[in-house]
């Protein structure tokens, strides 16, 4: 019997002190925050994981609360720009409790808190996106937008409101979603077409330019190389007219008669050319010369003029020879082809 009261007051020992080590502690885990309060009243926060000591319920009672970092997605909020374009904004909170009392004193519950940082991320953005036009948020130049210094400006404004009004430590404001009313989408597609229109003309513009420089370049040059071809040109005419001459006067001086046969094959080959068609008489200056100029009479030594003109070539260096000789055989090819 004796054993039996023993082991009774065992049991009741013990069951007094677990009990009382649960009713006078309190256990907040890791990744957890808590505030225990005093009928009520708050008495203290705990921001460090371990056991504390407490009073039982309802003397005191602890309030536990999710202290790691939450994601929260914002409302989709319709807004104006500086430039008075209206957009549509999506944006998302990384967040975590930093003051347990004030969290307790102004908010109390997930949801209420989600739904205070909802209200301060809106009215954030309303007030930094005044401040901005819609190309900071989208355009084709890259040094006009500006999506970082925005949602940087976002940020500062939500987490210190937060900070001071609710106890909440906001780490991460930033847009993740842009869109903009179907009556703004033409707007920004025609402002978007126009600036690469801009670009194409610019683009143009300078291409002409470039064009129109390359043209009068090239038609300098070709000017400059015509002019060149016409100089050279006459002064090979004049160089061969001077030769022709030359030739001619030492043809005259060495012999008169063939100086004239000379002149009147240019004056036979100067009537026709190599599409002209010809019916003359032959026995007729100065045609006569093509088929009768070797049966004329004797020179005054008995000799025709053909033998002259044979002697006259002799008499001429062998280079000019070769000249003179060329020249009467083109000359009489010439004026006699067309001939009947």
């Amino acid at each position: 019997m004796k054993k039996i009261g023993l082991l009774k007051w065992l049991l009741a020992l013990i069951l007094v002190v677990v009990l009382a080590f649960f009713g006078f502690t309190a256990e907040v885990r890791e990744g957890e925050c808590a505030v225990i309060t005093r009928f009520g009243a708050p008495r203290a926060e705990i921001t460090e994981a371990g056991l504390y000591l407490r009073l039982p319920w309802p003397f005191e009672n602890i309030i536990r609360y999710d202290a790691r970092q939450q994601y929260l997605e914002s409302n989709y909020l319709e807004t104006l720009t500086r430039d008075k374009r209206n957009i549509i904004l999506n944006s998302y909170v990384v967040w975590e409790i930093s003051d347990p009392l004030t969290y307790y004193n102004s908010v109390r519950s997930n949801e209420i808190a989600q739904q205070y940082i909802r209200d301060l991320v809106s009215n954030a953005t309303n007030g930094v996106l005044g401040s901005y036009d819609l190309t900071g948020l989208v355009s084709l130049d890259k040094e006009q937008i500006k999506i970082d210094e925005i949602q940087e400006a976002i940020y500062h404004r939500v987490s210190q409101n937060s900070e001071a009004t609710y106890g909440i430590s906001v780490k991460e404001v930033s847009i993740m979603r842009l869109t903009l009313p179907e009556i703004n989408l033409q707007s920004v597609f025609g402002q978007m077409q126009a600036d690469r229109q801009k670009d194409i003309d610019t683009i143009l513009a300078q291409a002409e330019r470039d064009a129109n420089q390359i043209i009068t370049g090239a038609d300098a040059e070709a000017a400059e190389i015509v002019a060149k071809g016409t100089t050279d040109a006459a002064e090979i005419k004049a160089k061969t007219e001077t030769e022709v001459a030359r030739i001619y006067a030492e043809a005259q001086a060495a012999n008169l008669e063939l100086y004239q046969f000379l002149r009147q094959l240019d004056t036979v080959a100067g009537s026709v050319g190599a599409s002209t068609t010809l019916i003359v008489r032959t026995d007729e200056y100065p045609f006569n010369v093509l088929v009768q100029y070797n049966d004329l009479l004797d020179t005054a030594d008995g000799k025709t003029d053909g033998e002259a003109l044979a002697e006259a070539l002799a008499a001429l260096p062998e280079d000019e020879r070769a000249e003179v000789t060329q020249a009467l055989w083109d000359l009489i090819a010439q004026a006699g082809g067309n001939v009947s």
